[in-house]
């Protein structure tokens, strides 16, 4: 059996964040697939975070830039280690490739940060986001390093894949585009006319979610009041929203800032429409992919399709200016035919690019095929040996230093 060590960001909150959610799915694939599953972090538990023991995942706490990791990987020798985020990879890469050099090194990026945090940097600055903004971006060669310095990196968004390859030149082989893994449906969902009602939902540490509310609130709600029916509300949930948000509370002018719930799926079911005018962010939307699960159309952005597919053939529809945004919602709101023809859309659209099963084999093919290949696969990668020469080595060395500096103050 192989043993597979990732090493966590942070603890899995799969009811708050689409992150969360998506470690779950991979913790899941691995159990399955008969892999011993380790999960280390230096994060502490909290209130949302997932019972990995009760998975049968063995959990160990790390710190950073101590030597006790190194002694921890000696004693695992995992077969496969997976670093969530670039972060990770840059704290502890190293030391599981001096510990443990035949492990398979695989960084999980969620996004590329480096390319949420350009654009929203161009829009806080009101500039278009240009390609340029990401090249300059100071985060933009980290990210890059680390995926060089991995085996294989792991993207949700095909729009992050093409970059990738295509403006920086990463070779195909050290890239894999695994979206979300998502079951087939299973039950029938509550018709249009048992619905009712706007939703929007999102983690508030999310600074695109953030936004998108705030865009809801201030421009497009007041315009949507004045042409849907008087009593439709608009139903705001997320675990961490702001204060700001939460005093956006208010009955009387029908935006409901409801905060975090267990039962997200239940209320998503109930709306009418998913509303996520996303204006800046990264990979691919999990609060799109749920408004599909739960047979509810959406209405977004760009933005907020990108990576996921072709804007024309959309299950909601893709709206780029604020009239648009506003007309396209009332539309798709009170026009039952059309409704039901972008849910069917939605279910369609899950089962041909989320589909569990085939998504987790051809990851497993992948990582048997490197497995089986690893000094040609590795002799290849001539940027990420580079990288990994001493003298390119700045992690490293200042990790080391930081070590020692520790020890001393003891």
């Amino acid at each position: 059996m192989d043993k597979i060590l990732i090493v966590g960001y942070v603890w899995p909150e799969p009811d708050t964040t689409a992150a969360g959610e998506r470690m779950m799915q991979l913790l899941e694939l691995f159990l399955t697939h008969n892999f011993e599953v380790h999960f280390a972090t230096t994060a502490a538990k909290t209130e949302y975070s997932a019972n990995l023991e009760a998975l049968g995942v063995h959990y160990q706490a790390i710190a950073l830039n101590s030597d006790t990791f190194d002694s921890y990987l000696q004693q695992l020798n995992p077969h496969v280690v997976v670093f969530d985020r670039y972060m990770l990879e840059e704290q502890f890469g190293w030391r599981v490739r001096e510990q443990c050099p035949d492990a398979l090194r695989i960084l999980n990026t969620e996004d590329l940060h480096s390319l949420r945090e350009a654009r929203q940097i161009a829009h806080k600055k009101k500039n278009p986001f240009k390609l340029q903004d990401w090249y300059t971006h100071p985060k933009t060669q980290r990210e890059i390093g680390s995926i060089y310095r991995c085996d294989l990196t792991l993207l949700v968004s095909e729009y992050e894949m093409q970059l990738l390859q295509q403006e920086i030149g990463i070779q195909p082989d050290y890239l894999l585009h695994l979206p979300f893994l998502l079951n087939p449906r299973t039950q029938e969902k509550p018709v249009y006319d048992r619905r009712k009602d706007l939703i929007t939902f999102g983690n508030g540490k999310h600074a695109p979610n953030v936004d998108s509310i705030t865009y809801l609130k201030h421009e497009i709600w007041p315009l949507l009041r004045q042409k849907l029916p008087k009593d439709t509300k608009l139903h705001v949930y997320g675990a961490y929203l702001p204060q700001q948000v939460k005093e956006w509370h208010n009955p009387k002018e029908g935006f409901m800032v409801h905060g975090w719930v267990k039962d997200l799926k239940d209320k998503v079911q109930q709306a009418r429409l998913v509303l996520a005018p996303l204006r800046f962010g990264a990979g691919i939307k999990g609060k799109l992919s749920l408004g599909m699960e739960c047979g509810t159309p959406s209405v977004t952005t760009k933005i907020g399709i990108e990576g996921m597919g072709d804007p024309n053939n959309w299950p909601g529809v893709v709206a780029n200016t604020l009239k648009e945004f506003v007309d396209e919602t009332i539309r798709f709101y009170q026009d039952e035919k059309l409704w039901k023809e972008a849910q069917e859309k939605g279910f369609q659209f899950l089962k041909n690019h989320f589909d569990k099963a085939l998504q987790s084999q051809k990851f497993l093919n992948t990582l048997h095929n490197i497995q089986e290949n690893i000094v040609s696969h590795r002799a290849k990668n001539i940027i990420g040996n580079l990288l990994h020469s001493n003298s390119l080595n700045a992690t490293k060395y200042m990790g080391k230093w930081i070590t020692e500096k520790n020890k001393g103050n003891h």
